[in-house]
């Protein structure tokens, strides 16, 4: 059986054990978020609701979103968090950009579950393994889903995964980006191409030795530690501990 349609069964059953109705996936322009919505709909089908939410985004981002609905027949809802965004900075301490940053994946998420109660769906993370394992996302941001269709799967395999899906080339050949402020990339801000990265993870998982600088290895090493917390669940004071 393809990768494909595993994922895309493995969906139908996470739905169906929670007692949900569909599926709902923020769609960004990128290829994590095209290849989820994409396996939702042939999970589910007319059940999946893409949600376009610029927030002082780029342009190509919500065009490309709209490329996917589109061209995959995925049903689709636009909401505008600008204002939103805007509004709440008004409200709070100056704290830099990448607090003003992480503002809008959260904004992103609260939007997402306002959807998901209102239709009973679940929501759909984006996350890949090569990013939830060096902590480049937003806790309870874009961190926050209720399940992971592609989060064992690295960057490289998700390009994979996105040509086998048939994905507009231009969205499988855009740098990634979490679309933080204009010119942002994943890679810049992890400080590591996502090549290099992936073969430290699979050698990693197989105790093998890259062939990759030792001072990569032991950064990506902690960076896997560090973030740990954003990957567990919050720790709870049991007071049968004591």
């Amino acid at each position: 059986m393809r990768l494909s349609e595993r994922i895309s069964r493995w969906i139908r059953d996470q739905v169906e054990a929670a007692g949900a109705a569909g599926v709902l996936v923020g769609l960004s322009g990128g290829i994590d978020s095209a290849v989820v919505a994409v396996l939702a709909k042939r999970a589910m089908g007319d059940n999946v609701l893409a949600l376009l939410l610029p927030c002082h985004s780029l342009g190509e981002d919500e065009r490309d979103g709209l490329v996917v609905a589109d061209t995959f027949g995925i049903r689709r809802e636009r909401v505008d968090l600008s204002p939103v965004y805007d509004a709440f900075l008004c409200q709070v301490p100056d704290a830099g950009q990448i607090c003003q940053g992480n503002l809008k994946p959260r904004l992103r998420m609260t939007a997402l579950y306002y959807f998901a109660n209102k239709w009973n769906y679940l929501v759909a993370g984006t996350g890949n393994k090569s990013e939830r394992l060096m902590g480049y996302f937003t806790k309870f941001g874009d961190g926050g889903a209720d399940f992971l269709p592609i989060g064992d799967l690295t960057k490289s395999q998700v390009r994979k995964l996105a040509e086998e899906l048939e994905i507009p080339p231009r969205i499988i050949d855009r740098p990634p980006s979490a679309g933080f402020w204009a010119g942002q990339t994943d890679e810049e801000e992890m400080n590591i191409r996502y090549e290099d990265l992936d073969k430290i993870i699979i050698c990693l998982e197989k105790r093998e030795e890259p062939k990759l600088p030792k001072t990569q290895r032991s950064y990506v090493k902690g960076m896997i530690a560090r973030s740990r917390h954003k990957r567990n669940t919050p720790p709870i004071f049991h007071l049968k501990s004591v």
